[in-house]
C-alpha cells in the first residue's frame, strides 16, 4: 500500500457548471437507483466503465444535511461526466454512517467487499475516518475526504487516504488569529469530546496562548448549558470558541445570550450551517462568527451548500483518473497522489500523507438573522 514514486503529475481544471442537481436519499446498505452493476458496463475504453463510486458518511440524523451537501456535489460531478461519455456510465452507492464512529466500520466492510466500488469520496467526518481508515488502507482502496479534518488522521501511514480540505491546524490557529486581531484578550474554548472538535478546539487553545482564559467540554446531545454558561460568565471572557457541531452550537450559543454573554461568539465548520441560526434563533445567532476552510462556489454552481465543492472537485479526480487509464487501485491511488489542478474549491495537489497542500479559511457571520453563505471574509 506504498505511494509509488512515479513523478506524473497531471493538470487538469475542474469547470463548475450551471446544471441543477437535487441531492437523493440513500438506504443505509448503499443501496440506490444511481447505482451501477459490475457487469452493466456498455463497452466504455476503461475497465471501470460500469462501476460505482461510493461515499461514507452522515446523510440523516444531526449532520445529515452536511452529507447531503457533499452527495449533492458528487452527483453533479457524475451527472456531467456521464453525460459526456454515453458508453462508459459511473454510478453512485451510498453508505449513510449519521456520522457515527460505531456504524462507520460495518459500512467499510460492506464498502471493501463490494468489487463494483473502485473508489471512495469519504468519510466525511473525522471521528468514522479514524474508525475505519485501517480497513481502507488494508483493502487498497483509494479516497478522498471532503471533510474530514482532524490532523492525526494522516499521521497513520494510510498512503490510501487523502484530503481536499485543510486539517485543524491549519484552521484552529486562523481561528485563534481571528479572535486576536479582532480584539479579544479573554477567550473561553469550549468542545463536544468527538475527534474533530477536540482537535480543532485544542489547536485554538494552543494558538491563544495568553489570551486563553479557560475551557470546558461539554458532551453530544446536551441541551441544558447552564453549567459551561455560568463558568464563561465567572472567566471575565469576551468571546467564545466551540468546537463542535450546529446543533450543540446553536443551543449554547442560545443560552450564553440569555445568560447575558455579550462578547463574541465564534465556531468551525461543523457549525457553518443555516441550521445553526435555526437552532439558536436569530437573536442569539446575530454577530456569530463561523469559520470554514472552505470558500464559497461560484455563482453558477450547481449544488448547495458547505463542501459540496470539495465533494465535486473529489469526484473529479477519480473521474480523472478513470480518463488517464488508471484501472486497478494501486495505479488510482497513484494518480491522485500525484494530481495538481484547480478545482471549484480551490488549487489541489497532496503531500506525501495525503494532505492538501494549501488551504484557506474563511470566516462567515451571522447578519440580519441569517448565515451569509456569499460573502466570507479569508482570515490572513
Amino acid at each position: 500500500m506504498i505511494r509509488s514514486s512515479r513523478a506524473r503529475r497531471v493538470a487538469i481544471t475542474l469547470a463548475a457548471s450551471a446544471l441543477v442537481l437535487t441531492a437523493c436519499g440513500s438506504d443505509s446498505d448503499g443501496g440506490s437507483d444511481k447505482t451501477n452493476d459490475a457487469a452493466s458496463g456498455d463497452g466504455g475504453t476503461s475497465e471501470l466503465c460500469g462501476k460505482n463510486l461510493a461515499f461514507l458518511g452522515a446523510l440523516t440524523g444531526d449532520a445529515g444535511a452536511l452529507g447531503q451537501n457533499m452527495v449533492g456535489g458528487i452527483e453533479l460531478a457524475l451527472k456531467e461526466y456521464n453525460d459526456k461519455n454515453a458508453d462508459c456510465q459511473i454510478g453512485l452507492k451510498k453508505f449513510d454512517s449519521q456520522g457515527s464512529p460505531d456504524t462507520a466500520p460495518g459500512l467499510a466492510t460492506q464498502i471493501v467487499n463490494d468489487d463494483t466500488i473502485f473508489g471512495l469520496i469519504g468519510p466525511g467526518f473525522s471521528g468514522e475516518s479514524l474508525a475505519t481508515g485501517k480497513t481502507f488502507f488494508e483493502a487498497g482502496l483509494p479516497s478522498i475526504s471532503p471533510s474530514a479534518t482532524n490532523v492525526t488522521i494522516t499521521q497513520q501511514g494510510w498512503t490510501t487516504w487523502h484530503r481536499v480540505i485543510g486539517n485543524d491546524d491549519a484552521q484552529g490557529t486562523a481561528d485563534a488569529k481571528y479572535l486576536t486581531d479582532n480584539g479579544a484578550a479573554k477567550v473561553f474554548v469550549i468542545d463536544d469530546g468527538q475527534d474533530y472538535s477536540k482537535g480543532l478546539a485544542g489547536t485554538v487553545k494552543e494558538a491563544l496562548g495568553d489570551a486563553l482564559v479557560d475551557s470546558d467540554q461539554i458532551s453530544v446531545g446536551q441541551t441544558d448549558m447552564s453549567a459551561v454558561v455560568t463558568k464563561v460568565q465567572a472567566s471575565g471572557a469576551d468571546a467564545v470558541f466551540y468546537g463542535g457541531y450546529y446543533t450543540e452550537a446553536g443551543l449554547l450559543a442560545k443560552a450564553l445570550r440569555q445568560g447575558g454573554f455579550k462578547g463574541t461568539f465564534m465556531s468551525g465548520d461543523g457549525s457553518e450551517d443555516p441550521n445553526f441560526v435555526k437552532v439558536a434563533g436569530a437573536a442569539a445567532a446575530e454577530g456569530a462568527v463561523l469559520s470554514a476552510p472552505a470558500g464559497p462556489p461560484p455563482a453558477d454552481f450547481g449544488a448547495t451548500g458547505l463542501y459540496a465543492t470539495q465533494s465535486y472537485d473529489a469526484a473529479n479526480i477519480f473521474l480523472a483518473a478513470l480518463d488517464d487509464g488508471a484501472s486497478s487501485p494501486e495505479e488510482i491511488n497513484d494518480f491522485i497522489g500525484s494530481y495538481s489542478g484547480d478545482g471549484v474549491s480551490g488549487p489541489i495537489a497532496f503531500d506525501e500523507n495525503g494532505d492538501i497542500t494549501e488551504s484557506k479559511i474563511y470566516a462567515y457571520f451571522v447578519k440580519d438573522g441569517k448565515l451569509d453563505v456569499d460573502n466570507p471574509q479569508a482570515i490572513e
